[in-house]
């Protein structure tokens, strides 16, 4: 199992909002690679209504087992960088979870209910690094249609032994 590892920073912003069921709203507006010399959590900026914050630093990781869904997104039309974020309790209201470039992957946090998941465009170190990475290990495989097994009717017929309504006990 081949592993590679870049670290991230990632930058969201906090904005009030006037809403009686949801005071604020949260967005990732960045991902940064390499690892800034700040702090989790700093303000990096703020106006009227809203913060900036830099949130910390995760690390996206590349396995060669996953390549195809790798040279997807590198393939799409806007190659992204997904973050994901989880509501909780305090300050700030969140906290920052995992960074991916594996689409699929997401899908095991949008089923939870309480993650923020947002793709934020690829920087173009990070396309890079996932290029070569692509280029080294991805192997192309043929599609593979399965066929389903037909359905013996007659079969189908002679298994069922009671009609219906009776049991099995006789």
């Amino acid at each position: 199992m081949t592993l590679e590892r870049m670290p991230v920073g990632v930058v969201v912003e906090r904005r009030r909002l006037a809403n009686p069921w949801q005071a604020q709203d949260w967005r990732v507006l960045a991902v940064l690679p390499g690892r800034p010399q700040v702090e989790p959590w700093t303000v990096v900026a703020e106006g009227e209504g809203w913060v900036r914050y830099f949130t910390g630093v995760v690390e996206l990781e590349l396995f060669a087992g996953e390549t195809a869904a790798y040279k997807d997104n590198l393939e799409s039309r806007q190659p992204s960088v997904y973050i994901v974020l989880r509501r909780g309790g305090g300050e700030p209201g969140v906290r920052l979870v995992e960074a991916t470039v594996d689409p699929g992957e997401v899908d095991a946090h949008a089923d939870s209910g309480d993650d923020l998941i947002e793709a934020v465009a690829m920087p173009a170190a990070v396309a890079g690094w996932m290029r070569d990475f692509v280029a080294r290990h991805h192997v192309e495989r043929a599609f593979y249609k399965r066929q389903r097994d037909r359905a013996d009717p007659e079969a189908l017929a002679r298994g069922r032994r009671h009609p219906v309504g009776e049991d099995d006990d006789g």
